[in-house]
């Protein structure tokens, strides 16, 4: 604890005596507001009953309630920090699970996509695809849409540029799950699927690995 003193030389009212006292009383409340909340004045030096003893005490008093209140408030801050890590980390599993990719064959990724996809979601797939897509080195990546039962433009838009990302680490890109009304809404829209792969189901993507497979030993 800091304790700011003065040289006193008689505790009375002098003139020079206030005035130390006063720039003692400054002092102390520029190192409180500095931060040095365990600033405290010497009240012990003026006897009891005295007015700046009666004043110090005061002071000190408050210096105190601000200590206190300073460490509520850090106390609060930190388990707020806590919770919103909590939280963080909780929505980081969610988006994990609401974006789950599994290696269905040896160098083949399927990323089932379920529920509605947006702008946010269609980044946060893309991210964990191509990601992936690296860190295990597949060569093939099939988007299963089985679970998507209607298709505008932006959704398809959607899965268009994250067909592109993954041709772009070398990879080919498979859709999956293309039911009739989403075929003809694709052809409706006039949207070109490029080089993307369609399959009605995943079990005929499967297959079609299992029947290129067979012809490359052949």
């Amino acid at each position: 604890m800091k304790v700011i003193m003065t040289s006193p030389e008689d505790a009375n009212d002098s003139s020079a005596n206030l005035l130390e006292s006063v720039a003692e009383i400054l002092t102390a409340m520029s190192n409180v507001v500095a931060g040095d909340y365990a600033t405290r004045l010497e009240e012990e030096r003026f006897p009891p009953g005295h007015a700046l003893r009666t004043l110090y005490h005061g002071i000190n008093d408050m210096f105190g309630s601000l200590d206190v209140e300073r460490q509520r408030v850090t106390a609060y801050e930190k388990e707020l920090e806590e919770k919103l890590d909590m939280i963080e980390a909780q929505q980081a599993a969610i988006r994990e699970l609401a974006t789950p990719i599994i290696e269905v064959w040896d160098g083949v990724l399927c990323l089932p996509v379920v529920g509605v996809i947006d702008t946010v979601r269609s980044a946060e797939m893309t991210e964990s695809l191509l990601g992936a897509i690296v860190a295990r080195r597949a060569r093939s990546a099939i988007i299963d849409i089985t679970a998507i039962q209607v298709m505008d433009t932006g959704t398809a838009d959607y899965f268009l540029r994250m067909a592109k990302s993954v041709r772009l680490l070398g990879a080919e890109c498979l859709l999956t799950g293309v039911n009739p009304s989403i075929a003809q809404t694709i052809v409706h829209m006039g949207v070109d699927l490029g080089d993307i792969r369609t399959f009605r189901d995943l079990r005929s993507a499967l297959a079609s690995f299992d029947l290129r497979r067979t012809r490359s030993r052949r």
